[in-house]
């Protein structure tokens, strides 16, 4: 039996989207989730909810506890996971309020723990594949939720994971762009890979909230203007969250 875990990004911290909800606490050996976790079902599905940065946005991006957050799903028995997440664009085409079902991720990150593996056991390397780091299987029915709901937005992106809480330079912002990054945000590393080496399919949907600072002609990202276009917005994420329970 599937049981999904949802991890909300910045906007969705409390969706009322499940039934038979309730709360509980699960403690793991690498501390406490980023909230409680709200369990329900959606469409008779199990879910267990974790909200990323806490209920009030009050833990910043480098300081979200990844590890406890990924174990904790695991230990509930999710053997699923979908976060959702707020993104700068690195592409023109990306608009704000576009929806984008990511498929790669460069992690530009320096000071988080990146792994669940502290050292190896006798002859017993551990290397997880990261190749193709989201799942291909959840990926295809988020795209064909979306086409069903009619929104607007694209099946591939790359994003960039960051360090938190400062946005990016402008020499930044074109750097990453040179790299082939899509879009930009400071959350999806290591989530995705602690995920990946939990065993965990993954797959995430992010919403374009602003172009970063890389367009001349755009006013630079400020996190007034990402909530303001993320709560405009955020419907279109909980209905193809709720779509994609029925496919």
């Amino acid at each position: 039996m599937k049981r999904i875990g949802i991890i909300g990004g910045s906007g969705l911290e409390n969706p009322q989207i499940l039934t038979n909800a309730k709360e509980i606490e699960i403690t793991t050996k690498y501390g406490k989730t980023s909230s409680l976790i709200h369990t329900g079902q959606i469409n008779n599905v199990d879910v267990a909810i974790i909200s990323r940065h806490g209920r009030k946005h009050t833990i910043q991006p480098t300081r979200v506890n990844n590890k406890a957050n990924i174990a904790a799903l695991k230990e509930y028995g999710c053997t699923h996971i979908i976060a959702t997440t707020a993104v700068g664009s690195l592409r023109k085409d990306i608009e704000p309020g576009d929806l984008i079902i990511i498929d790669q991720f460069i992690d530009f990150t320096r000071l988080r723990e990146l792994s669940f593996v502290e050292e190896f056991e006798p002859n017993q390397p551990v290397h997880t594949s990261m190749a193709d780091p989201f799942d291909k299987n959840l990926r295809e029915i988020l795209i064909k939720s979306a086409d069903a709901l009619e929104l607007k937005y694209h099946k591939t992106g790359t994003v960039v994971t960051i360090e938190g809480p400062r946005f990016s330079t402008r020499a930044e912002s074109k750097m990453f762009r040179i790299w082939g990054a899509d879009i930009i945000n400071m959350s999806i590393a290591p989530e995705v890979i602690l995920a990946n080496e939990a065993e965990i399919p993954y797959a995430a949907v992010a919403m374009s909230t602003d172009y970063d600072c890389w367009l001349e002609n755009e006013e630079p990202v400020t996190w007034e203007k990402v909530l303001e276009t993320f709560s405009k917005n955020v419907e279109k994420v909980t209905k193809l969250l709720l779509k994609s329970f029925e496919i």
